[in-house]
C-alpha cells in the first residue's frame, strides 16, 4: 500500500478510518469518521425511552390494582385521572388555573434566583461580611416556609403578589448558598495570576470567579425549582380561590382523590418543563468552562 493511501478497512466500534503513512514513529493515522444521527443521539434515545417504559410499567401496576387490590376513592387511578384532566380541560377549569400557578413559579423562580445569585456573588467574596451574615441567612433558611405564609397574607393579600413572593423566598436561600459556596472554592491561584496581569476587580470578577462558581449556580438553580413549586402552591392551599393548588384543596374536600393526583401531574409537567429551561442554561453556560474541564 503506497504512501498517503487511505485503507479501506475501518473500525466500527470506534468510527474511524485509518491512514498509512502517520508520522514516522507513531503509526498509523487514524481520522474520525462522521457519524450518523443515529450513533450520535442513540444514547439519548435509549435513555428516554427507558424513561418511558419506567412511567408505562408504574401507571400499569396501578391500573392493575386499582379496583382490586386498591380502593380507587382512596388511591384514585389512572382512568379518574385522565377523566379530571380531560374535563377540566374541555371546560376551561385547567388552563386558567395551571396558568395562574405557572405565573407564580416562573416569576418566584425568575426573583428569587437572580436576587439570590447576585447577593451570594456581593456577599461571599467578602469574607468578613460573610462570616457575619451567614448566621442570619442559615437561620432564616431553617424557617418553614409554610409558617410565613400568614405574615405574607397580612401583608400582601391573598392575590398574585403573596404567592410570587413565597416561592421567591423558598428559591432565595437554595440559590444563594449554593453560589457564595461555588464562589469561595473559586482558586486563589487563578484570581492572583490575573491580577499579576494587570487584570482589575471587574476583570477578576467576570473572567474567573463567574466562570468559576457557575457550576454552583447551575445545582442551585436545579434543586430550587421544586422550591419555587412548592412555595407557591402553599400560597394556594393556605389561601386562594385560584390556581392549581386550589384545585387540590377542592378536589380533595369533594373526596376526588383522582382529582388531586391530576393537578399533582400538571405540577410536575411544569417542572419538567422548568428542568429543560435550566438544561438550555446550562449548555449555554458550558461555553464559560476552562478548556480541560471535563465534560
Amino acid at each position: 500500500m503506497t504512501t498517503n493511501q487511505i485503507s479501506t478497512a475501518t473500525s466500527p466500534a470506534a468510527g474511524q478510518k485509518q491512514l498509512d503513512s502517520g508520522p514516522v514513529g507513531h503509526g498509523p493515522l487514524l481520522i474520525p469518521l462522521e457519524r450518523t444521527w443515529w450513533q450520535r443521539h442513540r444514547h439519548t434515545a435509549w435513555i428516554h425511552g427507558a424513561r418511558l417504559a419506567v412511567l408505562v410499567v408504574l401507571v400499569g401496576i396501578w391500573a392493575a390494582l386499582s379496583g382490586t387490590v386498591l380502593d380507587p376513592q382512596f388511591f384514585g387511578s389512572p382512568e379518574g385521572v385522565a377523566k379530571s384532566l380531560i374535563d377540566w380541560s374541555l371546560d376551561g377549569t385547567l388552563w386558567r388555573n395551571s396558568w395562574i400557578t405557572i405565573q407564580e413559579v416562573v416569576l418566584g423562580f425568575a426573583l428569587g434566583a437572580a436576587s439570590g445569585a447576585i447577593l451570594a456573588y456581593l456577599i461571599a467574596a467578602i469574607r468578613p461580611l460573610w462570616d457575619v451574615l451567614i448566621p442570619y441567612m442559615l437561620a432564616l433558611y431553617s424557617v418553614p416556609k409554610v409558617a410565613v405564609a400568614p405574615l405574607f397574607i397580612i401583608w400582601f393579600g391573598i392575590g398574585l403578589s403573596m404567592k410570587v413572593l413565597l416561592a421567591a423566598i423558598s428559591v432565595f436561600f437554595l440559590v444563594f448558598l449554593s453560589t457564595a459556596a461555588g464562589v469561595q472554592n473559586v482558586d486563589e491561584g487563578l484570581k492572583n495570576a490575573v491580577r499579576m496581569m494587570g487584570g482589575s476587580h471587574r476583570d477578576v470578577a467576570l473572567k474567573v470567579t463567574l466562570p468559576a462558581s457557575m457550576a454552583g449556580l447551575l445545582t442551585g438553580l436545579r434543586m430550587s425549582i421544586p422550591y419555587a413549586l412548592i412555595g407557591a402552591v402553599i400560597g394556594e392551599l393556605v389561601a386562594s380561590n385560584r390556581g392549581l393548588g386550589f384545585l387540590i384543596n377542592d378536589a380533595s374536600a369533594q373526596f376526588n382523590t383522582s382529582g388531586v393526583f391530576a393537578a399533582l401531574v400538571v405540577l410536575a409537567v411544569i417542572a419538567g418543563v422548568l428542568n429543560m429551561l435550566v438544561n438550555v442554561f446550562d449548555r449555554w453556560a458550558n461555553r464559560w468552562k476552562p478548556l480541560g474541564s471535563g465534560d
